[in-house]
């Protein structure tokens, strides 16, 4: 079930409020959907402009002394949660805040699966690489999370079949594959079923357009090749 989250906006300039509407509306359907606040309650989030007069009095008002602040620009307060500098990378922004809300609030609840007697060897790791050297790279960084059961697909219908074959706690997807083929195969692995809870994309470019086309689709990176292991390690700690 899908966590909203509210959004509060304050301050920033018509394009950058432009970009950021697009994020927000982009994100229904997601794990994680921002939702713009309309008054009333208190909102999840408040993202606010630095060079904005308001800026000023949210951080004067006492009413917000328990305010998660998003602070976009210099001067960072010791109260923001989170501070971002210009130019914005809307992106970055929004992945952050996935990571900021989803520990504390979303938990993977799966009822018609039986708890195994030994939570950390049942887990099952799907590893889609035409690339032999990367996926043994793949298994030691498995390895060295606790993840000692992974099967293999060099090509988009193996791994495809091994996905309706077994249920995976974790898949980790070759954006390298022939013809776009990670891409493919990552997009039709967000819908299998069963889900497979924890998707993640390597060898990606850690460039903008890519953490945002991963991040439309639902997905996390591991960009880099190989993939950066302190990044890797953080997301498998997380399965």
């Amino acid at each position: 079930m899908a966590r909203t989250v509210s959004v509060r906006v304050v301050g920033f300039t018509d394009v950058e409020r432009h970009s950021l509407r697009t994020l927000l509306r982009l994100s229904e359907g997601r794990e994680i959907a921002y939702l713009p606040w309309e008054g009333g309650g208190t909102p999840d989030l408040t993202l606010i402009d630095s060079q904005s007069y308001e800026a000023v009095l949210e951080l004067e008002s006492p009413s917000n002394a328990g305010m998660r602040m998003v602070w976009i620009g210099d001067g960072q307060p010791p109260q923001a949660v989170l501070c971002f500098p210009r130019p914005v990378d809307w992106a970055a922004v929004v992945a952050a805040m996935d990571d900021l809300v989803q520990p504390a609030t979303l938990v993977d609840l799966d009822f018609s699966r039986p708890a195994p007697l030994d939570a950390a060897e049942a887990r099952r790791v799907l590893i889609a690489s035409a690339d032999r050297d990367h996926r043994l790279y793949l298994r030691a960084r498995l390895a060295l999370s606790g993840l000692t059961q992974a099967d293999e697909a060099e090509t988009v219908p193996d791994a495809l079949e091994l996905a309706r074959q077994q249920r995976y706690d974790v898949a980790l997807v070759d954006l390298q594959l022939p013809a776009d083929g990670g891409w493919s195969l990552a997009r039709q692995l967000k819908g299998a079923k069963p889900r497979i809870p924890h998707l993640i994309v390597t060898q990606g470019s850690s460039g903008t357009s890519e953490r945002l086309k991963a991040w439309m689709a639902g997905v996390e990176t591991a960009p880099g090749s190989p993939p950066n292991p302190a990044r890797l390690k953080a997301l498998l700690d997380r399965v």
